[in-house]
């Protein structure tokens, strides 16, 4: 079948939206680290309505860390794609032209140092998700021992990192009398805009003192929070698409209608006008964050395990359940008695809408994909909850119960006995630290130990530790669909 691409896009059939600008006219003004269907979905679309409004400022370069797989769907599609909004059974399809070039940077990483230190580039933005920092999940600071950070750290001829990319840019910028560009991390990290500005700063001081005093006075990293539900696209999504469209599509992405992108007002220079094309601008990020980490993130890292372990395949079905439901509004009602609301959050209205949004079956989000990095994710996720409470002196069931299920998760193997891989940058460390350990006690001290993961305030709670054994011993004996129930029984008067 024929490839979408800027010499086919005119055989898409009515009612599918298209570039209506000068893609030819428009400049590069954003360089992307992390060319994901994330991107593809959220910035991206933003964006492309900053071009389809007349400002050609905001092209996209895009740029891949480590495969090739995105540039390969992208490149023979000029960087077009379509953008699949599904709510039930309603579909809109919109192609997006906003990224101008894809690079691979394993294959030349100096063609990303130069698309960074372009005169016209305004803004960075980055989605490589949790590990891609990295950085230690428990303190922020550089992982001082992992092979890329190591290589930055020497020599920044061919950057590895996120983090080593953006210094090597800056540096060449300031060596050129431009100013430097607006880092824009846009992943689930708390705090994110200030642990990107310490690994930057950390990486700089390695190497020229100056330059990290340049980029700390003149330099802006945000704090922002994202939020859209992105499934992976599976075969079936692009067959579907090119029956619709008549032209095959290879980088689509999919996505639900809600999208927020909520950015601190810090920046270096020039920047789209955000707020008109639905962003919201704003002094401080911390309370958007938290309440979008510990009710949507959250949540879904416990459908995610309880719902895995239980051989539920996707979000929609989880929450369909009676007793997936309920644990949902149980954790929520947990992790809800730890936020700081910021004025115009209701967090009543922002739950009801979360439900409506996973329960939306035209989505087909995986449980497995979100179980993925969980190592990354627990402690914003889960843990942060889990500590405010516990220092008020409140129980944890059903946010130590999510915990569990992730402990449950290392052994590989769901409550029917199939066996999985653990998708996790910490599966080794896991599966080390597990062996020998026989009872369910055992293996909460054992994964406990994990600096990385707990900190020492959670690992020494004796009450904590007592909750999650007594929780793993009931997934371990009567699987994950008894522990809900076993929880939610005890919530009822």
């Amino acid at each position: 079948m024929t490839r979408l691409s800027a010499t086919t896009i005119d055989l898409l059939p009515p009612g599918i939206a298209r570039p209506a600008y000068d893609r030819g006219a428009i400049a590069t003004g954003v360089v992307h680290i992390g060319i994901g269907a994330f991107h593809r979905a959220h910035q991206a679309a933003l964006f492309d309505a900053a071009l389809a409004a007349g400002d050609l400022r905001w092209g996209i370069i895009g740029a891949s860390l480590r495969s090739p797989a995105v540039h390969d769907q992208m490149a023979p599609q000029d960087g077009l794609y379509s953008l699949v909004v599904r709510d039930g059974a309603a579909e809109d399809v919109r192609v997006i032209g906003a990224i101008r070039e894809v690079l691979v940077a394993p294959r030349d990483p100096a063609a990303l140092v130069a698309a960074m230190s372009a005169p016209g580039v305004h803004i960075v933005t980055l989605t490589v998700t949790e590990k891609g920092y990295k950085l230690d999940p428990a303190t922020g600071a550089l992982l001082a021992g992992d092979d890329d950070v190591a290589a930055d750290l020497r020599d920044l001829a061919a950057p590895r990192t996120a983090p080593g990319f953006i210094v090597a840019a800056l540096a060449r910028r300031r060596a050129a009398g431009l100013a430097p560009f607006t880092a824009i991390s846009c992943d689930n990290l708390p705090h994110n805009g200030s642990r990107l500005r310490a690994a930057v700063l950390a990486i700089a001081a390695q190497h020229d003192a100056g330059l990290a005093d340049w980029i700390a006075q003149h330099g802006a990293f945000p704090e922002t929070m994202v939020d859209r539900i992105v499934p992976a696209t599976r075969d079936e999504d692009i067959a579907a698409l090119a029956a619709r469209t008549g032209l095959e599509d290879q980088a689509m992405v999919k996505t639900e209608p809600f999208s927020q992108w909520v950015i601190e007002d810090r920046f270096a220079g020039e920047r789209p006008d955000f707020e008109r094309f639905g962003a919201q601008i704003t002094r401080s990020v911390a309370p958007w964050e938290d309440a979008k980490l510990r009710l949507l993130n959250g949540a879904h890292s416990g459908i995610a395990y309880l719902g895995g372990l239980a051989g539920v395949d996707f979000v929609h079905q989880f929450v369909g359940l009676a007793e997936g439901r309920g644990f949902v509004k149980a954790l929520w009602d947990e992790a809800a008695a730890t936020l700081s609301p910021p004025p115009g959050l209701d967090i009543p209205a922002y739950r009801a809408a979360l439900m409506a949004r996973f329960a939306n079956s035209s989505l087909q989000h995986r449980t497995r994909q979100i179980a993925m990095d969980g190592s990354q994710k627990l402690p914003q996720r889960l843990l942060a909850p889990i500590a405010a409470r516990l220092d008020r002196g409140l129980p944890v069931e059903a946010l130590a119960l999510a915990v569990a299920a992730w402990m449950r998760w290392q052994d590989g193997r769901d409550d029917s006995g199939a066996i999985f891989t653990v998708d996790d940058p910490l599966a080794a460390v896991t599966a080390a630290r597990l062996a020998g350990a026989a009872s369910p006690a055992d293996r909460v001290a054992a994964l406990l130990a994990i600096e990385a993961i707990f900190p020492p305030r959670l690992a020494g709670d004796a009450g904590f530790r007592a909750t999650l054994t007594r929780h793993l011993a009931l997934l371990g004996e009567a699987g994950s669909r008894a522990a809900i129930a076993s929880l939610l029984s005890k919530e009822r008067p």
